[in-house]
């Protein structure tokens, strides 16, 4: 069965972006991001794999997920699909359908879709977004990855939003990759 992974920047503190959505100040140092082409190629936007040097988005993910405010920076752009590379479900309820195949908009419960998602052949999914969407999906997630920087901000977008329920998770590893930066890989 296909595995949900929730790979995901966050703050110290635990938020994945700024209050108002925003989340550069999460821009990864030049070692980090060389890392992260290497060995999570699929997890950046298709446009940038020409200057990350990423000829073939190799790995173990084939399908993407995301909340609404994940993909808007991408439409703002102009760009329908940001990871062309992967099929992509964006979860909104206030999107038209998407004129993109390769995007597909989903207005229903994203936990019956996950578990339907999950039972069919394929890749390990990558939740990429945001902390909401990640909420509602969290009973679901079968391994979460923190790209955890070395930075607080004091508020924003939590890495999870949902009520208090304490979940306890095991960790698989941690791996320091420059710049402060450590990948740390949990399961249930």
């Amino acid at each position: 069965m296909r595995k949900l992974v929730y790979y995901v920047a966050s703050t110290i503190d635990g938020f994945i972006a700024a209050p108002d959505g925003s989340y550069e100040f999460l821009d990864p140092h030049p070692d980090v991001a060389k890392h992260l082409a290497t060995h999570w190629p699929q997890t950046f936007p298709t446009v940038a794999h020409e200057q990350l040097g990423i000829d073939r988005p190799q790995g173990r993910f084939d399908t993407v997920l995301m909340g609404h405010g994940t993909y808007q920076p991408a439409l703002d752009l102009g760009v329908t699909s940001p990871y062309a590379h992967l099929r992509q479900y964006v979860f909104a309820r206030s999107l038209p359908p998407s004129d993109d195949p390769a995007v597909e908009i989903v207005s229903g419960d994203p936990v019956a879709f996950v578990r339907d998602l999950k039972a069919r052949p394929g890749g390990d999914i990558w939740l990429c977004g945001g902390g909401h969407l990640a909420g509602q999906l969290f009973s679901e997630v079968d391994e979460l990855v923190v790209k955890l920087n070395p930075i607080v901000v004091g508020s924003g977008i939590p890495l999870v939003e949902q009520t208090f329920d304490p979940q306890h998770l095991t960790l698989l590893d941690a791996t320091p990759i420059g710049g402060g930066v450590i990948i740390v890989r949990y399961t249930r």
